[in-house]
C-alpha cells in the first residue's frame, strides 16, 4: 500500500487528517468472559501519541480520535511500581483492583509492569546510527532544528567509547559522518550543526544505508541502533509500507533496533512510523519541544536506548464465577491471538532499563451492570472457575532474555485481596493513571466513560498530582484545561 505521493488519501488501514496520517482503528469493545475470557497483546512502551496529543492543544485544536492512544498516554508517565530483585527475574507485577469511576458497579483493574534497572556500571556499549531527515518538508522550527538540538543532547548523555553514525536523506540518502568514538564530541556535534533541509524524501534509502553502517560497526556485545528522526513523509524510493515493514523485520532479526523518533505537524506520518517502530523492536516518541526532548532522550536515555528483555506479552484469563465482561482500555494496534502467547516465533515489544508499563481493563463483576444482556442459554461455569471465586483473572507474562530465543512465564493472580472498597481508596498512582485514561478516552469520543467530563478528570487530578519534580503532571494538568477550551473548535484536520 502506498503511504506518500499526491494526492495523499488512502483507503482501508490509513486515511488522511489534513496531511497527518494515522492508522484507522476500532476502540476495544467489551468481551463477555463466557465466551471470550482470555485477552492477549504486546506490551507497548511508546509515548509518541501523547506528545502529538499536546502539540495539538497548544494549537487549541482537539487531536483526531486516532492521533490518541491511551495506553501511551498512560504509560507517557512514572509510577511508583516495586523494583524487581535482580536481572534473573527482570519483571515485578504490580495488581489493583478499584471501583471504576465510569460506571457505577464495574471495576478497573490496573496491572502495573516494571523493569529491572541496568547499573549504569554495566551499560552495554551502544552503536548508533542518527538517521536524519533533511529532506524539504523538515524546513520548519519545529522540524530539522528540534531534530539537531535532540541529537546534540542525546550525544551529551553517550559515554566515551560509545560510536556514532550519521546517515542524512532528502532527494538521495548519504553518509555525513563513518561510525566515530563519541570522545569526539566535537567531531560528530559539528556534523550536526551543518545540516540543512532541502529537497524529496528518500526515507527508505536512508534506512537501507543506515543499517548498512549499523552491520558494519556491530557490537555483539553492545546495543545496536538506527535512530531514526523525521517527519515520516518518505516520497522517493521504497513507499509502501508493507515493504518497509519486511525489510526492518529482517536487519532485527540481525541484531540491529530501530527506534524513530517524530517531529512536526501538517504532513506527519505517525502511521509509517508506528510500523517502523513496531517491527523494528524500537520504541516511538513524538518530540514537539526541546523539554520533551530532555526527556526522551537524557531523563529517560537508559530506558529509551538498553533493552533488558524482548518478545514481552501478556495474557490475562478473567475467571467466570466472578466477571461477567471486561475490556482492555486501549492497545488496540497491539492485539495478539490467544495462541500467539505461547508462540515464540511471534514478535512482541521489548521493555528498557528501568521502564514501567500499565494496563487498564474495566471489569464488570458477575451481577453488575453488563454491556449485553443476560443470554437464555449461559456458558457452563466450571468446578474449577467455582473454586477460584477469590480470583478475578491470572496474569501471566511471557519474554525472552536478550540472548534466548526461548520464552519464559511469571504469573501472578488477580485476587480480592488486591481490592479496596472506593476510588478514593485506591492507590494514588492508580487513581492518577484512571484520570490520564479517562481523558484520553473522552478525546477519543468518550463512548465507555459515562457521565465523565473533563472537570471530573480535574478534580482526580487534584488529589493525585503527588510528587512532580519534573513538572510532568503539573503540565498534564493544563492540558485537560486546553481540552475544555478546544472542546468546541473542528478536529485537527477536519
Amino acid at each position: 500500500m502506498d503511504v506518500a505521493g499526491a494526492p495523499r488519501r488512502f483507503t482501508g488501514q490509513y486515511y488522511e487528517q489534513g496531511r497527518d496520517i494515522f492508522t484507522d482503528v476500532d476502540q476495544n469493545t467489551f468481551k463477555a468472559v463466557g465466551e471470550e475470557p482470555v485477552s492477549t497483546f504486546s506490551i507497548d512502551v511508546d509515548t509518541a501519541s501523547y506528545g502529538f496529543v499536546r502539540a495539538s492543544l497548544n494549537r487549541n485544536v482537539l487531536p483526531t480520535p486516532d492521533a490518541v492512544r491511551t495506553e501511551e498516554m498512560v504509560n507517557y508517565f512514572r509510577y511508583k511500581y516495586p523494583a524487581p530483585a535482580s536481572r534473573e527475574q527482570p519483571f515485578s507485577t504490580t495488581v489493583n483492583v478499584f471501583p471504576s469511576p465510569w460506571t457505577e458497579g464495574r471495576k478497573l483493574v490496573r496491572v502495573g509492569i516494571k523493569g529491572y534497572e541496568l547499573p549504569s556500571a554495566s551499560l552495554p556499549r551502544a552503536n548508533l546510527v542518527f538517521l536524519i531527515d533533511t529532506s524539504g518538508s523538515m524546513n520548519a522550527p519545529n522540524k530539522l532544528p528540534l531534530v539537531k538540538q535532540s541529537m546534540l543532547m542525546l550525544l551529551g548523555r553517550l559515554d566515551a567509547d560509545d560510536h556514532v553514525a550519521i546517515v542524512t536523506y532528502a532527494g538521495n540518502a548519504g553518509t555525513a559522518l563513518p561510525p566515530t568514538p563519541v570522545r569526539e564530541k566535537a567531531r560528530i556535534a559539528a556534523v550536526i550543526e551543518t545540516l540543512g533541509a532541502g529537497g524529496s524524501t528518500a526515507g527508505a534509502e536512508g534506512i537501507r544505508q543506515a543499517y548498512e553502517l549499523a552491520a558494519q560497526n556491530l557490537d555483539p556485545d553492545g546495543v545496536n541502533r538506527v535512530i531514526l528522526a523525521t517527519d515520516g513523509d518518505f516520497n522517493v524510493g521504497i513507499t509502501n509500507s508493507e515493504e518497509l515493514k519486511g525489510y526492518v523485520e529482517r536487519e532485527r532479526e540481525k541484531g540491529v533496533l530501530l527506534s524513530v523518533l517524530g517531529f512536526g505537524m501538517g504532513n506527519y506520518n505517525d502511521a509509517l512510523m508506528q510500523t517502523l517502530a513496531q517491527n523494528g523492536n524500537g520504541n516511538a516518541a513524538y518530540i514537539d519541544t526541546i523539554n520533551e526532548a530532555r526527556k526522551t532522550l537524557l531523563d529517560e536515555a537508559t530506558s529509551t536506548l538498553f533493552p533488558i528483555a524482548k518478545d514481552v506479552k501478556i495474557q490475562v484469563e478473567f475467571n467466570p464465577a466472578t466477571v461477567a465482561e471486561y475490556r482492555l482500555i486501549g492497545y488496540e494496534t497491539r492485539m495478539l491471538k490467544r495462541e500467539d502467547f505461547e508462540n515464540d516465533k511471534v514478535d512482541a515489544g521489548d521493555v528498557g532499563s528501568g521502564q514501567a508499563v500499565t494496563a487498564l481493563y474495566e471489569i464488570v463483576p458477575v451481577g453488575g451492570p453488563r454491556a449485553f444482556g443476560e443470554r437464555r442459554y449461559g456458558t457452563r461455569i466450571t468446578e474449577a472457575a467455582r473454586g477460584n471465586d477469590t480470583e478475578y483473572g491470572f496474569v501471566k507474562i511471557r519474554y525472552k532474555r536478550l540472548d534466548s530465543p526461548t520464552s519464559r512465564l511469571l504469573s501472578t493472580p488477580i485476587d480480592r485481596t488486591k481490592e479496596v472498597a472506593s476510588f478514593d481508596s485506591a492507590p494514588r498512582d492508580a487513581r492518577f493513571a484512571t484520570a490520564v485514561a479517562s481523558f484520553a478516552e473522552l478525546l477519543r469520543g468518550g463512548r465507555y466513560t459515562g457521565s465523565m467530563t473533563y472537570d471530573d478528570v480535574l478534580k482526580i487530578l487534584g488529589k493525585t498530582r503527588g510528587d512532580d519534580a519534573f513538572g510532568y503532571r503539573s503540565e498534564f494538568d493544563q492540558l485537560v484545561r486546553r481540552a475544555k477550551t478546544a472542546s468546541s473548535m473542528a478536529r485537527l484536520g477536519s
